[in-house]
């Protein structure tokens, strides 16, 4: 069944943005934290590394398919599709407010406040919705033409 590595794509990409809202939601939410659980300072912003998985054979597969009396170029073994290399802290500098009533004021009187830039993470946020859609309607696409392959069995 090789629409099944189609809805393994489309699930990766699906998985993907939602973990990306995820972490959009973690930033906006700890925006003005300025203590962490560890206690080493303001809270960072945090990003998703997105990876490609091709997931084409390479060259020995292929061969050993062929050796093996399988078609040697089916040309995709296994799904593609995306997943997350990692969540990475934004490494940009604290914003520096000068608060000297604040708890958490330093000797001068001026407080970290997180990295993050809520016009960054409303676009990120708007980005990911935009391709967790994409992904929704190509899953409804395949589902469409897998109906219409139905259809001819009539």
């Amino acid at each position: 069944m090789a629409f099944l590595s189609t809805v393994n794509i489309i699930g990766s990409g699906l998985t993907a943005q939602q973990l990306r809202l995820d972490v959009v939601s973690e930033n906006i939410t700890n925006s003005n934290t300025t203590r962490v659980e560890n206690g080493e300072g303001s809270y960072r912003r945090k990003t998703v590394v997105f990876e490609a998985m091709s997931g084409k054979d390479n060259f020995r597969a292929a061969m050993a398919r062929a050796a093996a009396g399988l078609a040697p170029n089916k040309g995709y073994e296994t799904a593609g599709g995306v997943r997350v290399a990692q969540i990475a802290e934004d490494q940009s500098p604290m914003k520096l407010v000068y608060d000297p009533t604040h708890p958490d004021a330093n000797e001068q009187g001026y407080i970290e406040l997180p990295n993050v830039d809520m016009v960054k993470e409303v676009t990120d946020a708007m980005a990911a919705t935009q391709a967790y859609s994409a992904n929704v309607t190509a899953l409804n696409a395949l589902k469409a033409v897998i109906a219409k392959g139905l259809e001819i069995g009539k």
